[in-house]
């Protein structure tokens, strides 16, 4: 039997093959504000991927938790890496996670509709893993009949893990997770002290790799700091913007991607160069996915652990060695400023409702730490050691005080290890060897 009830779901589901997949895809609507559930409704949009030749089979689930924040789930182009690993035995469940993707977005246009910052603010604290969580536990509970079901999280993926351990364990076969277990208690703070250090550190590397580009970098920001730089829509390209395009430096390939890239930025006149234009605006423009930005210290929210007031820029104001006039310019990555919300045009509607965000003061409650400690639920998770984004440090003390919870340490892979299809083979092994998945 085919697992998902169609009389769940709030439309028609429509089926499809593609290359190496069958796909199934439906929508279902679910409250916006879980406290208050016959107020407001968004919806959440569900695409399966399932064996072509196994479609029809009662296979196990487990259900993909994108990163981000912000990020709808991916649309594969090839059936490869994770998800070929993964069906092997597994229907794989994508829900685009709520304000993304296909599930109700929430853009600038949608923010600028409200009447004012904290409205807006109000809105966007909807948004966040516990929400996350409950949205999940509908599907599961509405459209797969209550099963249990296996998740494999990347990066902010993970926050959702421990918040899904926390709130709802019984649904949960096992737990997969890729670079991404929070430090906890949440602490913004600390965790941005590691960050612009590893940040200092991934620029010292690719300057090492290529050392004709801490010139090329550097006549780049030189010319920038006069300013007029325009970006093809218009918005203005700053050094502290260009700074930015260091997160490319988190990934496997983003050392090769960011020397192409600033290789080819100037023309022999000191003009830039349309590609390279272009480029930065794709890199930096956050159009598709604003939440990125807009929930990026809002994630860290648990209980009564605010304000943060801006915790990123807070920490690099304390850095001198990060100012836009120093040589070699140094690159940072996933830090939210406020200048962000002025100077990125898909961010500008969000800027009220960020300064109100800044001073939240209490949050919904994420993580359960008695209940983690107490965990059943099999959990393995790789940590990169040399992760950009998520401190080797805090996942592994986070760890440490997880029941039933097993890590992998490497530094074979960067923070999107998940792509080879080799690390969800290995998580799976490690619960395998410790007992197996829960039925």
């Amino acid at each position: 039997m085919s697992p998902a009830q169609s009389n769940a779901a709030q439309t028609t589901p429509v089926e499809y093959p593609v290359p190496g997949a069958w796909v199934r895809e439906f929508t279902v609507d679910v409250p916006l504000d879980w406290r208050a559930p016959d107020e407001r409704t968004v919806e959440l949009f569900v695409r399966e991927f399932a064996d072509p030749d196994r479609r029809r089979e009662d296979l196990p689930l487990l259900t993909y938790l994108q990163g981000g924040p912000g990020g709808a789930n991916p649309r594969p182009e090839r059936v490869d890496g994770w998800l070929a690993e993964a069906l092997r035995t597994y229907r794989v469940v994508l829900v685009d996670q709520r304000g993304t993707g296909r599930s109700t977005p929430v853009d600038g246009a949608v923010i600028a509709g409200f009447p004012d910052g904290r409205a807006a603010a109000e809105h966007l604290l909807h948004f966040r893993a516990d929400s996350i969580v409950r949205d999940l536990e509908h599907v599961r509970n509405r459209c797969y009949g209550g099963r249990k079901w296996a998740t494999l999280a990347q990066s902010f993926g993970g926050w959702i893990t421990l918040a899904y351990l926390s709130h709802a364990p019984q649904a949960l076969a096992a737990c997969y997770v890729c670079g991404g277990i929070p430090g906890t208690p949440a602490d913004p703070d600390e965790v941005y002290r590691r960050t612009f250090t590893r940040a200092e550190a991934k620029t010292a590397d690719f300057y090492r790799r290529y050392p004709q580009d801490v010139d090329a970098v550097a006549a780049i920001a030189d010319r920038l700091a006069e300013g007029g730089v325009e970006l093809p829509d218009g918005s203005p390209l700053s050094v502290r913007r260009f700074q930015t395009l260091g997160g490319d430096l988190g990934f496997n390939t983003g050392h090769q991607r960011l020397h192409w890239l600033v290789s080819e930025a100037l023309h022999r006149d000191g003009r830039f160069t349309g590609k390279f234009l272009e480029a930065a605006l794709t890199k930096t423009s956050y159009a598709g996915n604003p939440l990125f930005w807009v929930l990026q210290e809002s994630i860290y929210g648990d209980g009564d652990n605010g304000p943060f007031r801006w915790s990123a820029q807070r920490e690099r104001d304390l850095r001198p060695q990060f100012a836009e006039d120093r040589r070699p310019l140094l690159l940072t990555s996933e830090m939210a400023f406020p200048w962000m919300f002025q100077e990125i045009r898909a961010l500008r509607p969000f800027a009220a409702a960020m300064e109100e965000l800044a001073d939240v003061r209490v949050w919904t409650d994420l993580y359960d730490p008695e209940r983690l400690a107490a965990n059943e639920v099999p959990l393995a998770a790789v940590v990169y050691h040399d992760d950009l984004f998520v401190d080797e440090e805090l996942q592994r003390d986070t760890l440490s005080r997880l029941g039933n919870a097993r890590a992998w340490v490497t530094n074979e892979y960067e923070h999107d290890g998940i792509s080879d299809g080799k690390v969800l083979r290995r998580l799976r092994e490690i619960v395998r060897d410790s007992g197996g998945e829960q039925r």
